[in-house]
């Protein structure tokens, strides 16, 4: 799938080799790290190739973070209360993720979430587990660009191991 979206980036005229960046970065599991990477093999200035990945990535989660809140809103109003009501029966998945949350909260699962689940999912789980879509948002972002940073750098830097 990298080998993929990384030809067609680099199918694209060279002025919008960025916008296929960010659109690969939108994808989950594609994320800001492999995005940036995508556009340093792809023939990208580094610089730009990590911008385009963090923002192709920060606009898919701020959409999912904020369609989250909606959907739990919307949920609550029709129930009356703060979702409070009878609990639902979690997935493995959903119970793992959870233990994370209350463990480490917002910042540690935004940190290190991404190493298990892409950063569109552990957004939605944590907004319907009742954290701040505002936390979410932050500690999301801050993820994002470290996580396109450090993948970039590290793109970068084998790449002209290699030549």
């Amino acid at each position: 799938m990298i080998e993929a979206l990384q030809d067609f980036t680099s199918s694209l005229p060279v002025f919008l080799q960025w916008f296929g960046v960010m659109l690969a970065a939108a994808i989950p599991f594609v994320e800001s790290y492999a995005g940036a990477v995508i556009g340093v093999l792809a023939g990208l200035n580094p610089v730009v190739a990590i911008i385009a990945a963090i923002v192709g990535n920060f606009v898919s989660m701020v959409v999912v973070v904020l369609s989250a809140h909606r959907v739990r809103t919307r949920v609550a109003a029709g129930r009356g209360d703060d979702l409070g009501g009878d609990p639902v029966e979690e997935s493995p998945r959903r119970r793992r993720l959870r233990e994370r949350f209350d463990r480490y909260g917002v910042p540690g699962v935004s940190l290190l979430g991404q190493t298990i689940l892409p950063s569109q999912i552990t957004s939605a789980a944590m907004v319907s587990f009742g954290a701040s879509k505002n936390a979410v948002i932050l500690w999301q972002t801050i993820s994002i660009v470290m996580w396109g940073v450090v993948f970039g750098v590290l793109a970068t830097l084998g790449v002209s191991v290699l030549r």
